[in-house]
């Protein structure tokens, strides 16, 4: 059998078993403990260590396959989240986070949400032109279009596949407002398209601080930029007068929920004019596999984490619920809303919203089609 991983006991982490998990070697840069079969999958899949080969194990290396989605542009009807429409430019995140909620997501695809979802990932080749001939369809209404609402749209394989910069072209020429989230510094890299978009109220650019604590980032999200240059990137969004918000998300209870002062501060002082927060979401398999990584990394807090995240969700790991989702209910809940609110007015953050502007749009001139004589 390959050598890739070897047994480890399961742990029991508030009331519930988890495990086994994936030996060191293996997962070195990596932010997941397993890689169990999705909850799509008829059979359960693992690897062990015979003991027939006997040199060290390889770590895990990201596999990227090219994809030609069919449509780029997605809806939602979600009533508690700011947009309706997204864009991802890439399915599975190498980021690694081991708190992402997308995680399950790659269960479709026949995938472990575990670490096949940062190693096994898809790069949509045709977006930008899928999305010139989605906004060249008569019928369409501009809103803003959300970029990486499920993954990162800056992940490190960007930098080769270009997909996200080519995006922001179609968007910049059909003078599109769209908005941006991500955890990584490479978005300073199309900082002339973002420059040239936010001087029409084009664009905004929200950029994801989870904690201010190297060591505990390079744990949580083994491969995004430090917190440093997060703010940092803030700091030269904001420079360029590009509008750059930051995301205390998500805060996870017992862990980084003393930090959300300190990041607002840090925040505010880079330039960022808007701040939100969300609440840990552990939905489906993402609530083993985030178990697996507070038994390796975070044993003496495990149990407190869970026990709080509860406290939120009327005793369960998670609530689906529209509104609820994202904050949670009970004590805890309102005392992190009421100290987040108190943080915001202190330092003057959100005291005006800026609102992205869709009067300016064209609709992409397809070939074949009239020139605007006026355009």
């Amino acid at each position: 059998m390959e050598r890739s991983i070897e047994q480890i006991g399961p742990t029991e982490i508030a009331g519930r078993v988890v495990g086994e998990m994936v030996v060191e070697d293996v997962r070195r840069g990596r932010g997941t403990r397993s890689n169990a079969s999705g909850r799509f999958e008829t059979e359960r899949r693992e690897t062990i260590d015979d003991g027939w080969v006997q040199d060290e194990a390889a770590p895990l290396k990201t596999n990227v396959r090219q994809e030609n989605a069919r449509s780029i542009i997605a809806t939602n009807d979600s009533p508690d989240i700011s947009f309706d429409q997204s864009i991802n430019p890439y399915r599975g995140c190498e980021h690694g986070c081991s708190y992402c909620y997308a995680r399950p997501t790659h269960a479709f695809l026949g995938h472990s949400p575990g670490l096949d979802f940062e190693t096994e990932l898809y790069a949509k080749a045709n977006a930008a032109q899928l999305l010139e001939k989605e906004l060249a369809n008569p019928r369409y209404q501009p809103r803003t279009i959300a970029l990486g609402t499920v993954t990162d749209p800056y992940q490190p394989i960007e930098r080769q596949h270009r997909i996200t910069r080519a995006v922001l072209e179609v968007l910049e020429a059909a003078r599109h407002p769209v908005g941006i989230v991500t955890k990584s510094a490479l978005v300073v890299r199309d900082i002339d398209i973002l420059q040239r978009m936010a001087k029409h109220d084009l664009v905004k650019v929200a950029l994801s601080v989870t904690t201010l604590d190297r060591h505990l980032a390079r744990s949580m999200e083994p491969r995004a930029a430090t917190p440093a240059k997060r703010l940092e990137t803030v700091r030269l969004l904001s420079e360029a007068g590009i509008p750059a918000q930051v995301m205390v998300a998500p805060i996870i209870p017992g862990l980084n929920d003393h930090e959300i002062e300190r990041i607002l501060e840090a925040a505010h002082k880079a330039g960022a004019k808007e701040a939100g927060y969300v609440m840990l979401r552990l939905p489906l398999e993402l609530k083993d596999l985030f178990r697996e990584w507070l038994a390796t990394d975070h044993p003496d807090r495990a149990n407190r984490v869970l026990h709080l995240l509860q406290s939120m969700h009327g005793g369960r790991d998670y609530t689906a619920t529209f509104g609820l989702r994202q904050k949670g209910t009970g004590p805890y809940a309102a005392q992190i809303a009421a100290r987040f609110r108190l943080a915001l007015q202190r330092l003057g953050l959100n005291q005006r919203r800026l609102p992205l502007r869709t009067d300016l749009f064209r609709h992409p001139t397809r070939q074949g089609q009239q020139l605007d004589l006026f355009g």
